[in-house]
């Protein structure tokens, strides 16, 4: 029997924050042209009362919203297995589902459910993998279902599922005059938001660490902005920089050791590196332009930065180690907050086009370009872990909402929030 230990780390990690009733809203707007049909089953019950959560629906909601699974509805279904020996292939293969996904929960004790589940081929016949079983609280429910979501997700696409991640973002709400900022922590499907800190002024560029147990951000005082790195499990906080002018733009080096930082402390906003350990402050960009927005790439030997020395914004790379610096975009009005896929084969960028801002990716091996987004003002975009999808602000019908497409262009849905503005989305890394 295996106990997902992972979990606990979930829970840890948002101790010391506040619920928040306001939750995220998914609005699937398109999917893959040719999408896999497959059942997920109503898990059977076994205990006392009811239970708190459906896994079985949060799991297909999950392969749902990756926008590449058809599912089919329950009230199709002729009938409700949970065990392989209840299967009749025929009757999934008139509904036309190539997979079956089938389980249980069972009350454990008070606080405990074991839940069993297992992937069926309706072609073959066998199992895609063996049965299964998962010992979780009563609290861990729907990271059970996030779970079980990534499981299926690797089987069938061969790519590391990402439904177990979490998502932070920056809602405003209030009167303009008098607004009230908060970072929030929720799941990637929106659910269980959480706040992590609250203040009377703005809250901007949230970044994670590669363990996902800390998290960096800006956050004004008296108008003045100030970088702080917090444990989420416990609500320390640390203020890294309170130089005079800018302080902003934090982001984690892939090996949590290093912020990369945005200083104009001598004048003009540039690029600098802080180690975390020794709190030593190192200078990368040293130009008359402005240079901002650094994001690490993924084997952390250069950033990827925004400047306006070419006479407009656009991205460049610098060298870590030489400090050489190299224009990587060329496309567009204007690039700016770029990031890349975990491999290093795609950057995303936000693209300026005939006055509307669009997320673009560009291929770093041919310089391709693809727009990936059709609304007029987006912007903030992360990328999720595995590399699929990219989680980014926009404006929809007139209100500031988070919306993720996938990196085909294919996949798109919406996050809305029931209350306020939301915006400044980062994307966690896994948690292993």
């Amino acid at each position: 029997m295996r106990t997902c230990k992972f979990f606990i780390l979930l829970l840890l990690s948002v101790l010391a924050a506040n619920i928040v009733k306001a939750q995220l809203v998914i609005e699937i707007t398109s999917g893959a042209d040719q999408l896999l049909p497959l059942s997920v089953v109503p898990f059977n019950y076994q205990g006392e009362g009811p239970i708190a959560e459906d896994v079985a629906q949060i799991v297909e909601n999950d392969l749902k919203r990756s926008g590449l699974f058809e599912a089919i509805p329950r009230d199709s279904m002729l009938s409700f297995p949970s065990k392989k020996e209840d299967v009749f292939f025929r009757d999934w293969r008139l509904l036309k589902s190539d997979y079956v996904v089938i389980g249980s929960v069972t009350e454990k004790d008070a606080n405990n459910y074991e839940i069993k589940f297992e992937l069926l081929n309706v072609l073959t016949e066998k199992s895609v993998e063996k049965h299964e079983s998962i010992t979780v609280d009563k609290a861990s429910l729907r990271d059970a279902a996030h779970y079980i979501s990534d499981k299926i997700y690797t089987l069938l696409t061969g790519i590391k599922g990402a439904f177990s991640t979490r998502i932070l973002y920056v809602t405003v709400e209030g009167k303009r005059t008098e607004p009230t900022y908060r970072l929030q922590v929720a799941d990637a499907d929106g659910y269980r938001p959480q706040i992590v800190v609250e203040s009377q002024e703005p809250i901007l560029s949230p970044s994670w660490s590669s363990d996902g147990l800390f998290i960096t951000y800006v956050m004004f005082r008296n108008r003045r902005p100030h970088i702080f790195v917090q444990e989420l499990s416990t609500g320390e906080r640390q203020q890294i920089a309170q130089y005079k002018g800018l302080n902003g733009a934090p982001a984690w080096s892939p090996d949590g050791k290093q912020l990369a930082l945005v200083l104009s402390k001598d004048g003009n906003p540039e690029i600098y590196t802080f180690e975390i350990a020794t709190q030593k402050l190192k200078r990368i960009t040293n130009h008359y332009s402005i240079d901002t927005e650094p994001s690490w790439e993924p084997d952390g030997k250069g950033i990827v930065f925004t400047s306006d020395r070419g006479g407009n914004p656009q991205i460049y790379r610098v060298d870590i180690n030489t400090k050489n610096i190299e224009r990587i975009t060329f496309e567009g009005d204007l690039n700016t907050r770029a990031s890349m896929t975990p491999d290093g084969r795609y950057l995303v960028t936000v693209q300026k086009n005939e006055g509307s801002y669009h997320i673009a990716l560009q291929d770093m091996n041919n310089g391709r370009v693809q727009i990936l987004t059709e609304t007029y003002l987006d912007e903030s975009p992360s990328i999720a872990p595995n590399g699929s999808m990219v989680i980014y602000a926009t404006i929809h019908q007139g209100k500031g909402v988070l919306a993720v497409v996938s990196v085909d262009g294919l996949v798109k849905y919406r996050l809305p929030s029931a209350a306020g503005e939301v915006r400044e989305p980062a994307w966690s890394p896994f948690f292993e």
